[in-house]
Protein backbone atom coordinates (compact mmCIF):
# COMPACT_ATOMS: atom_id res chain seq x y z
CA UNK A 1 0.00 0.00 0.00
CA UNK A 2 1.47 3.37 -1.14
CA UNK A 3 1.29 6.24 1.11
CA UNK A 4 -0.45 9.23 0.23
CA UNK A 5 1.93 11.64 0.56
CA UNK A 6 5.91 12.09 0.83
CA UNK A 7 8.76 14.23 1.93
CA UNK A 8 9.97 17.04 -0.53
CA UNK A 9 12.58 19.02 -1.30
CA UNK A 10 10.94 22.26 -2.91
CA UNK A 11 11.99 26.11 -4.25
CA UNK A 12 10.44 28.40 -1.98
CA UNK A 13 11.32 31.39 -4.61
CA UNK A 14 14.42 31.59 -6.72
CA UNK A 15 17.52 32.13 -5.22
CA UNK A 16 20.37 30.66 -3.21
CA UNK A 17 20.95 27.41 -1.78
CA UNK A 18 18.81 28.78 1.08
CA UNK A 19 15.64 28.41 -1.22
CA UNK A 20 15.57 25.18 -0.52
CA UNK A 21 12.96 23.81 2.04
CA UNK A 22 11.82 20.04 2.81
CA UNK A 23 8.05 20.10 2.58
CA UNK A 24 5.20 17.18 2.41
CA UNK A 25 3.56 16.29 -1.02
CA UNK A 26 1.21 14.11 -2.73
CA UNK A 27 2.68 10.90 -4.14
CA UNK A 28 2.50 11.12 -8.24
CA UNK A 29 0.61 8.60 -9.74
CA UNK A 30 2.10 7.14 -13.15
CA UNK A 31 0.27 7.88 -16.12
CA UNK A 32 -0.14 5.45 -18.68
CA UNK A 33 3.58 4.50 -20.05
CA UNK A 34 4.99 5.84 -16.59
CA UNK A 35 6.66 3.97 -13.58
CA UNK A 36 6.85 5.02 -10.14
CA UNK A 37 10.08 4.86 -8.23
CA UNK A 38 10.58 4.85 -4.75
CA UNK A 39 13.75 6.92 -4.86
CA UNK A 40 16.80 5.61 -2.69
CA UNK A 41 19.23 8.21 -3.87
CA UNK A 42 19.06 11.28 -6.26
CA UNK A 43 21.69 12.65 -8.10
CA UNK A 44 22.82 16.50 -7.94
CA UNK A 45 23.45 18.48 -10.70
CA UNK A 46 24.29 22.13 -11.93
CA UNK A 47 20.93 22.11 -13.80
CA UNK A 48 19.38 21.71 -10.11
CA UNK A 49 20.92 24.80 -9.27
CA UNK A 50 20.24 26.75 -12.05
CA UNK A 51 16.56 26.27 -12.00
CA UNK A 52 16.89 26.86 -8.23
CA UNK A 53 18.51 30.02 -9.01
CA UNK A 54 15.47 31.00 -11.44
CA UNK A 55 17.41 30.74 -14.71
CA UNK A 56 16.03 27.04 -16.34
CA UNK A 57 12.24 26.81 -15.81
CA UNK A 58 10.69 22.83 -15.66
CA UNK A 59 9.24 22.12 -18.93
CA UNK A 60 5.46 22.87 -18.44
CA UNK A 61 4.42 18.82 -18.14
CA UNK A 62 7.57 18.62 -15.23
CA UNK A 63 7.57 18.44 -11.78
CA UNK A 64 8.51 21.57 -10.46
CA UNK A 65 10.57 19.79 -7.70
CA UNK A 66 14.75 19.57 -8.35
CA UNK A 67 15.97 16.37 -9.52
CA UNK A 68 16.86 14.64 -12.75
CA UNK A 69 18.23 11.20 -12.03
CA UNK A 70 17.31 9.02 -8.99
CA UNK A 71 17.96 5.49 -8.56
CA UNK A 72 15.21 3.39 -6.40
CA UNK A 73 12.65 0.58 -6.84
CA UNK A 74 9.18 0.90 -9.23
CA UNK A 75 6.52 0.37 -6.59
CA UNK A 76 3.67 1.13 -9.88
CA UNK A 77 3.20 1.13 -13.33
CA UNK A 78 0.78 2.38 -15.42
CA UNK A 79 -1.39 0.60 -17.56
CA UNK A 80 0.74 0.70 -21.09
CA UNK A 81 4.38 -0.32 -19.65
CA UNK A 82 5.67 -3.44 -20.58
CA UNK A 83 9.57 -3.15 -19.18
CA UNK A 84 9.52 -3.13 -16.04
CA UNK A 85 7.63 -4.87 -12.98
CA UNK A 86 6.60 -3.89 -9.55
CA UNK A 87 9.64 -4.63 -7.40
CA UNK A 88 12.50 -3.89 -10.13
CA UNK A 89 15.29 -1.59 -9.70
CA UNK A 90 16.17 0.58 -11.80
CA UNK A 91 18.31 4.49 -12.15
CA UNK A 92 16.28 6.81 -13.93
CA UNK A 93 15.97 10.10 -15.71
CA UNK A 94 13.69 12.47 -14.58
CA UNK A 95 11.94 14.74 -15.91
CA UNK A 96 11.83 16.45 -12.39
CA UNK A 97 10.83 15.55 -8.89
CA UNK A 98 13.85 13.67 -8.18
CA UNK A 99 14.40 15.77 -4.39
CA UNK A 100 11.43 13.27 -3.37
CA UNK A 101 10.98 10.00 -1.85
CA UNK A 102 8.51 8.94 -5.06
CA UNK A 103 9.34 10.11 -8.88
CA UNK A 104 7.35 9.12 -12.03
CA UNK A 105 9.48 8.86 -15.31
CA UNK A 106 8.58 7.10 -18.77
CA UNK A 107 9.82 3.73 -18.67
CA UNK A 108 12.01 4.33 -21.47
CA UNK A 109 13.83 6.32 -19.63
CA UNK A 110 14.99 3.67 -16.89
CA UNK A 111 17.81 1.60 -17.12
CA UNK A 112 18.37 -1.60 -15.10
CA UNK A 113 21.22 -1.03 -12.28
CA UNK A 114 24.75 -2.26 -13.67
CA UNK A 115 26.16 -4.94 -12.04
CA UNK A 116 28.35 -4.20 -9.04
CA UNK A 117 27.15 -0.61 -8.45
CA UNK A 118 25.51 0.78 -5.05
CA UNK A 119 22.25 2.44 -5.34
CA UNK A 120 24.05 5.99 -4.29
CA UNK A 121 26.27 5.04 -7.87
CA UNK A 122 23.63 4.46 -9.62
CA UNK A 123 21.58 7.42 -8.92
CA UNK A 124 25.19 8.83 -10.28
CA UNK A 125 24.61 7.84 -13.89
CA UNK A 126 22.03 8.90 -15.78
CA UNK A 127 21.89 12.76 -16.43
CA UNK A 128 25.69 12.88 -16.64
CA UNK A 129 25.72 9.64 -19.55
CA UNK A 130 22.68 10.64 -21.54
CA UNK A 131 24.59 14.56 -21.64
CA UNK A 132 28.13 13.01 -22.49
CA UNK A 133 26.43 10.28 -24.95
CA UNK A 134 24.65 12.29 -27.05
CA UNK A 135 27.05 15.47 -27.25
CA UNK A 136 30.18 13.66 -27.62
CA UNK A 137 29.27 10.65 -29.36
CA UNK A 138 26.29 11.33 -31.37
CA UNK A 139 26.24 15.16 -32.10
CA UNK A 140 30.00 15.14 -31.67
CA UNK A 141 31.03 12.25 -33.89
CA UNK A 142 34.21 11.30 -31.67
CA UNK A 143 35.98 8.27 -33.51
CA UNK A 144 38.20 5.77 -32.26
CA UNK A 145 41.95 7.42 -32.65
CA UNK A 146 40.73 11.01 -32.90
CA UNK A 147 41.63 13.53 -29.84
CA UNK A 148 39.49 14.74 -27.24
CA UNK A 149 38.98 17.85 -24.88
CA UNK A 150 36.50 18.03 -22.09
CA UNK A 151 36.81 21.36 -20.02
CA UNK A 152 35.78 20.87 -16.38
CA UNK A 153 37.03 17.37 -16.13
CA UNK A 154 36.46 16.55 -12.53
CA UNK A 155 33.06 17.61 -12.87
CA UNK A 156 30.33 15.03 -13.09
CA UNK A 157 30.05 15.48 -16.85
CA UNK A 158 34.52 15.42 -16.97
CA UNK A 159 34.56 12.25 -15.22
CA UNK A 160 31.86 10.72 -17.45
CA UNK A 161 33.38 11.84 -20.55
CA UNK A 162 37.27 11.33 -19.94
CA UNK A 163 36.02 7.56 -18.92
CA UNK A 164 34.11 6.86 -22.29
CA UNK A 165 36.34 8.90 -24.31
CA UNK A 166 38.98 7.05 -23.55
CA UNK A 167 37.44 3.54 -23.54
CA UNK A 168 36.10 3.91 -27.04
CA UNK A 169 39.61 4.94 -28.02
CA UNK A 170 40.20 8.54 -28.72
CA UNK A 171 42.95 10.29 -27.40
CA UNK A 172 41.98 12.66 -24.12
CA UNK A 173 42.73 15.84 -22.84
CA UNK A 174 41.26 17.62 -19.90
CA UNK A 175 41.03 20.84 -17.97
CA UNK A 176 40.87 21.18 -14.39
CA UNK A 177 41.62 23.87 -11.75
CA UNK A 178 43.96 22.66 -9.62
CA UNK A 179 47.45 19.89 -9.67
CA UNK A 180 45.43 17.37 -7.43
CA UNK A 181 42.16 17.86 -9.99
CA UNK A 182 44.50 17.20 -13.08
CA UNK A 183 45.87 14.21 -11.45
CA UNK A 184 42.81 12.31 -10.84
CA UNK A 185 42.11 13.72 -14.38
CA UNK A 186 45.30 11.60 -15.64
CA UNK A 187 43.91 8.59 -13.31
CA UNK A 188 40.57 8.67 -15.58
CA UNK A 189 42.23 8.08 -18.44
CA UNK A 190 43.49 11.61 -19.43
CA UNK A 191 46.67 11.70 -21.51
CA UNK A 192 47.12 14.98 -20.45
CA UNK A 193 45.37 17.22 -17.94
CA UNK A 194 45.74 20.56 -18.45
CA UNK A 195 45.90 23.04 -14.95
CA UNK A 196 44.12 25.97 -16.46
CA UNK A 197 44.94 28.66 -13.43
CA UNK A 198 48.79 27.78 -14.42
CA UNK A 199 48.77 26.84 -18.30
CA UNK A 200 47.22 27.97 -21.42
CA UNK A 201 45.30 24.66 -22.75
CA UNK A 202 45.01 25.84 -26.55
CA UNK A 203 48.86 26.10 -26.27
CA UNK A 204 49.27 22.43 -24.21
CA UNK A 205 46.88 20.65 -27.01
CA UNK A 206 48.16 22.35 -30.01
CA UNK A 207 51.55 20.63 -28.86
CA UNK A 208 50.56 17.67 -27.94
CA UNK A 209 49.05 17.20 -31.14
CA UNK A 210 52.13 18.59 -33.53
CA UNK A 211 50.37 21.85 -33.74
CA UNK A 212 46.75 20.01 -35.25
CA UNK A 213 44.82 20.67 -32.41
CA UNK A 214 42.00 18.35 -31.18
CA UNK A 215 39.01 17.08 -33.29
CA UNK A 216 36.31 17.90 -30.52
CA UNK A 217 36.13 19.73 -27.53
CA UNK A 218 32.99 19.32 -25.07
CA UNK A 219 32.61 22.61 -23.37
CA UNK A 220 30.18 23.58 -20.60
CA UNK A 221 32.32 27.05 -19.89
CA UNK A 222 31.28 28.69 -23.15
CA UNK A 223 32.46 33.49 -22.51
CA UNK A 224 35.81 33.72 -22.88
CA UNK A 225 36.51 29.65 -23.79
CA UNK A 226 34.86 30.06 -26.96
CA UNK A 227 36.73 31.75 -29.18
CA UNK A 228 40.30 29.72 -27.81
CA UNK A 229 38.34 26.42 -28.18
CA UNK A 230 37.74 27.38 -32.17
CA UNK A 231 41.52 28.40 -32.00
CA UNK A 232 42.43 24.66 -30.23
CA UNK A 233 40.41 23.04 -32.68
CA UNK A 234 42.14 21.09 -35.79
CA UNK A 235 40.74 21.30 -39.40
CA UNK A 236 37.27 19.39 -39.39
CA UNK A 237 36.74 20.13 -35.96
CA UNK A 238 33.84 19.65 -33.98
CA UNK A 239 33.09 21.76 -30.97
CA UNK A 240 29.58 20.98 -28.49
CA UNK A 241 28.45 23.33 -25.93
CA UNK A 242 26.56 22.11 -22.82
CA UNK A 243 26.49 24.96 -21.06
CA UNK A 244 27.92 28.24 -20.44
CA UNK A 245 29.25 28.93 -16.91
CA UNK A 246 31.17 31.57 -18.05
CA UNK A 247 28.54 33.61 -20.18
CA UNK A 248 26.47 32.81 -23.23
CA UNK A 249 28.12 35.45 -25.36
CA UNK A 250 31.71 35.55 -27.38
CA UNK A 251 33.40 37.95 -30.24
CA UNK A 252 34.68 35.16 -32.50
CA UNK A 253 36.22 35.01 -35.84
CA UNK A 254 34.29 33.06 -37.85
CA UNK A 255 36.64 33.50 -40.83
CA UNK A 256 38.58 30.55 -38.43
CA UNK A 257 35.66 28.21 -38.82
CA UNK A 258 35.18 28.98 -42.39
CA UNK A 259 38.79 27.94 -42.94
CA UNK A 260 39.21 25.19 -40.58
CA UNK A 261 35.66 23.37 -41.84
CA UNK A 262 34.66 23.51 -38.09
CA UNK A 263 30.93 22.41 -36.61
CA UNK A 264 29.91 24.18 -33.90
CA UNK A 265 27.17 22.65 -32.04
CA UNK A 266 25.03 22.24 -28.60
CA UNK A 267 22.14 20.89 -26.73
CA UNK A 268 20.24 20.39 -23.52
CA UNK A 269 18.77 17.64 -22.24
CA UNK A 270 15.58 18.22 -20.29
CA UNK A 271 13.37 19.56 -23.24
CA UNK A 272 14.37 16.93 -25.20
CA UNK A 273 11.42 14.53 -26.40
CA UNK A 274 10.43 11.47 -24.79
CA UNK A 275 11.04 9.44 -28.31
CA UNK A 276 14.54 11.71 -27.91
CA UNK A 277 15.36 10.30 -24.41
CA UNK A 278 14.11 6.67 -25.00
CA UNK A 279 16.72 6.44 -28.21
CA UNK A 280 19.85 7.88 -26.00
CA UNK A 281 18.60 5.54 -23.02
CA UNK A 282 18.76 2.38 -25.65
CA UNK A 283 22.17 3.28 -26.84
CA UNK A 284 23.28 3.35 -23.59
CA UNK A 285 22.04 0.14 -22.68
CA UNK A 286 23.55 -1.72 -25.35
CA UNK A 287 27.11 0.24 -25.66
CA UNK A 288 27.83 1.99 -22.51
CA UNK A 289 26.09 -0.52 -19.60
CA UNK A 290 28.52 -3.60 -20.60
CA UNK A 291 31.49 -1.48 -20.05
CA UNK A 292 30.38 -0.44 -16.48
CA UNK A 293 28.82 -4.31 -15.73
CA UNK A 294 32.73 -5.06 -16.36
CA UNK A 295 33.79 -2.57 -14.75
CA UNK A 296 35.77 -0.16 -16.82
CA UNK A 297 33.38 2.75 -15.98
CA UNK A 298 32.66 3.66 -13.12
CA UNK A 299 30.72 6.70 -11.43
CA UNK A 300 33.33 9.14 -9.57
CA UNK A 301 31.90 9.74 -6.14
CA UNK A 302 32.23 13.09 -4.20
CA UNK A 303 29.54 13.72 -1.51
CA UNK A 304 26.19 12.37 -0.58
CA UNK A 305 24.26 14.42 1.53
CA UNK A 306 20.86 13.21 3.50
CA UNK A 307 17.75 15.07 1.65
CA UNK A 308 17.01 17.44 4.43
CA UNK A 309 20.56 18.55 3.29
CA UNK A 310 19.62 19.41 0.25
CA UNK A 311 20.69 23.08 1.01
CA UNK A 312 24.54 21.62 1.62
CA UNK A 313 24.64 19.72 -0.90
CA UNK A 314 24.06 22.84 -3.62
CA UNK A 315 26.72 24.51 -1.53
CA UNK A 316 28.71 22.05 -2.63
CA UNK A 317 28.59 22.02 -6.10
CA UNK A 318 28.35 25.35 -6.23
CA UNK A 319 31.99 25.71 -4.94
CA UNK A 320 33.74 24.17 -7.43
CA UNK A 321 35.53 21.68 -4.89
CA UNK A 322 34.11 18.74 -5.58
CA UNK A 323 35.54 15.92 -7.86
CA UNK A 324 32.66 14.00 -9.42
CA UNK A 325 29.28 13.47 -8.15
CA UNK A 326 27.01 14.97 -5.25
CA UNK A 327 23.79 12.85 -4.33
CA UNK A 328 21.10 12.96 -1.82
CA UNK A 329 20.49 9.89 0.15
CA UNK A 330 16.96 8.67 1.15
CA UNK A 331 17.32 5.69 2.86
Amino acid sequence: MLPGTMRAIEISEAGGPEVLHLTTRPVPEPSTEDILIKIEAAGVNRPDALQRAGAYAPPPDASDLPGLECSGEVVAIGSGVTRWKIGDKVCALLPGGGYAEYATTHQDHALPVPEGLTMIEAAALCETFFTVWTNVFERGHLQAGETFLVHGGTSGIGTTAIQLAKAFGARVFATAGSAEKCTKCAELGAERAINYNTEDYVEVVKSATNGRGVDLILDMVGGPYIARNIRALAVDGRLAMIAFLGGPKAEINFAQIMAKRLTVTGSTLRPRSVQDKAVIAEALCTKVWPLIDAGRIAPVMDQTFPLEQAAKAHRRIESAGHVGKIVLTLR
